[in-house]
């Protein structure tokens, strides 16, 4: 279809190191809309950034929440309430006590199993307080509570190892191993391990992926609460199935040197929202 004359609109482009001029013909329709197409640009333009921004602030609040939940870890020693001698009349504050324990159990074991070390709870009897206004059942009620929102935080954040072992690549940009010529993303950190060694999960959750995986090689996925991801890649086996659910321990899988690998190790990620995130943050309770 040929348009007509008054349909196009001619360009004249003029370049200064040039003595010559070029021409553009474009539809008459097009820039007359110039100011929607920019309007448009504009507006996709500020979604984006505004996207960045509120996942930046989402980011910056889950930081928040680890690091006090970290503080709430390292300090539970020096919190523990000392409880009352067990007579008749203290048969209902012992039930919490004896819940008390029962969590502060539950937290060492956890941290045991990723690798971390567990605290030791001090000898219990009596508060210690006369002044307080709280009896000693308001006083274990109230930690019972407390310890109830620990345990929890602590059994779906990754925290620990998925293997005891040196690293042997870390997070962030390094030397790619296929092409010593250049440079490359690392989105997580490699450890050590012989072909068949176990590897097992940071945090409660369930398999969201469990197969091959492009570079990965054979790899699992698992999500947790609040946003985070954990990955384990270049498995020589997969030992769990997609929809699985999974508790700090759980074994996962085996390490292996599948996909873009250059020998056994386990690649693991912690992911945020979908982004990476340096993994050396959730190791230990120090960080």
């Amino acid at each position: 279809m040929k348009l007509k004359s008054r349909d196009v609109s001619t360009v004249i482009i003029i370049n200064k190191s040039d003595a010559a001029t070029k021409t553009l013909q474009v539809k008459t329709k097009h820039i007359s809309r110039l100011k929607y197409y920019a309007l448009g640009l504009f507006s996709i333009i500020s979604l984006l950034i505004l996207t960045i921004f509120i996942q930046q602030k989402q980011s910056a609040q889950h930081e928040l929440e680890r690091q006090q939940l970290l503080s709430q870890i390292s300090n539970l020693k020096g919190q523990i309430p000392e409880t009352v001698k067990k007579t008749e009349e203290d048969h209902e504050a012992q039930s919490y006590v004896q819940a008390i324990e029962g969590k502060l159990k539950k937290i060492n074991d956890y941290l045991r199993k990723r690798g971390l070390k567990s605290f030791t709870a001090p000898a219990m009897g009596g508060n210690g307080n006369a002044d307080t206004a709280l009896s000693d059942k308001e006083v274990y009620m109230a930690y019972d509570s407390y310890l109830n929102s620990v345990v929890n935080a602590v059994a779906f954040t990754p925290m620990g190892y998925p293997r005891i072992s040196a690293f042997t690549s870390r997070f962030g940009y390094r030397s790619d191993p296929f092409s010593s010529g250049r440079a490359e993303y690392h989105p997580g950190i490699d450890f050590k391990g012989n072909y068949g060694d176990g590897v097992k999960c940071t945090a409660n959750g369930r398999v969201v992926a469990a197969g091959w995986a492009g570079g990965y090689g054979n790899c699992v996925r698992v999500k947790h609460n609040n946003g985070y991801e954990t990955l384990y890649g270049h498995l020589s086996r997969i030992t769990v199935k997609v929809g699985q659910k999974v508790s700090v321990g759980d074994k996962v899988g085996q390490v292996g040197s599948t996909g873009r690998s250059t020998g056994a190790h386990l690649h693991y990620e912690v992911r945020l929202n979908g982004k990476p995130v340096n993994p050396t943050r959730f190791l230990t309770l120090n960080n």
